[in-house]
């Protein structure tokens, strides 16, 4: 048995959780609070004096997990360790996340990216459960890539960035130049819900399945699944978020990414349109937080 604080981070809010895990098993009941995420003193704070309410009710805590938005320093070798690098989000570029709960909270604290959390959950739990090898896609705001090896979330140079993959954009057909200020026509550049605005002047939420912009989108993230395939192997793609979870668009990816593989890898896991290959989340939004705890149980 271990209580397990758990933090999944974002951009704009922050959810906080606390459970009492027994081996592997999702926990049953865990007792949630979101926060808003503002400066880094005013939200870390507040996520400390959260954890250590919800800790009180189970009688203490044993470890922490956070997922959190990144940039992240995932090397435990660097005294910035646990810190988000270069961030657009301001204020929060060099925070010292994971020392500011280890130091308050006096608990192993473990810290990996949102997403690489949410593909930990999945696996743990959700849709990849019993595989080896997967990866998780967030499609939102941004794209995010998570990766599983072994069980464990894949590092490296840094941590996976397949949002910034390059895919191929016919001019003819998709005239708009791209939404990501490094390097434009990129995936996230591409298919992210502020790029799809800005090609068609609404947002996402408010056009019709049939639109379209979704061939588009489910072309640019089948050109992903295809090169996600080729270049590590997964046994499992899964594809949430609130652009990735839109009605209809997981089979459009499907298609593209067929067409692309082209016939290439024969395997039966590729077979009935890639429906078990490419599939949604198990855990829905609960993604992330499920792996903030999945992180606080495999702590030291």
């Amino acid at each position: 048995m271990k209580r397990v604080g758990a933090v999944e981070l974002g951009g704009t809010k922050a959810v906080v959780g606390a459970a009492v895990m027994e081996g592997t098993g999702r926990p049953q009941s865990i007792e949630t609070v979101r926060i808003p995420t503002t400066t880094p003193e005013e939200t870390l704070g507040r996520c400390i004096e959260t954890l250590r309410e919800l800790g009180r009710r189970i009688g203490g805590l044993d470890a922490v997990g956070v997922a959190s938005f990144g940039p992240l320093q995932l090397d435990p070798h660097r005294p910035e360790y646990g810190s988000i690098t270069r961030t657009p989000k301001p204020g929060w570029s060099a925070a010292p996340v994971r020392d500011r709960f280890a130091n308050a909270l006096d608990v192993p604290v473990a810290i990996d990216t949102d997403v690489n959390g949410g593909a930990l959950g999945e696996g743990r739990w959700g849709a990849a459960q019993g595989l080896d090898s997967h990866i998780y896609v967030t499609v939102g705001t941004g794209i995010g890539v998570g990766v599983v090896v072994g069980g464990r979330p894949q590092h490296g140079l840094v941590h996976p960035e397949g949002g910034h993959l390059l895919v191929r954009r016919d001019p003819a057909r998709d005239p708009y130049a791209g939404h990501c200020p490094y390097h434009g026509d990129c995936l996230e550049g591409l298919a992210c819900g502020p790029a799809i605005e800005a090609r068609v002047g609404r947002p996402a939420t408010e056009l019709a399945d049939d639109h379209p912009v979704w061939d588009l989108v489910g072309d640019y993230l089948g050109q992903m699944a295809a090169n996600l395939l080729f270049a590590l192997s997964p046994q499992r793609i899964v594809i949430g978020g609130g652009v990735g979870g839109r009605p209809g668009l997981l089979d459009r990816v499907r298609h593209h990414a067929e067409r692309r593989i082209g016939g290439y890898i024969d395997h039966p896991a590729l077979a009935d349109g890639l429906a078990g290959f490419i599939v949604p989340p198990g855990l829905g939004v609960e993604a992330g937080l499920a792996g903030a705890l999945a992180l606080g149980w495999d702590a030291p």
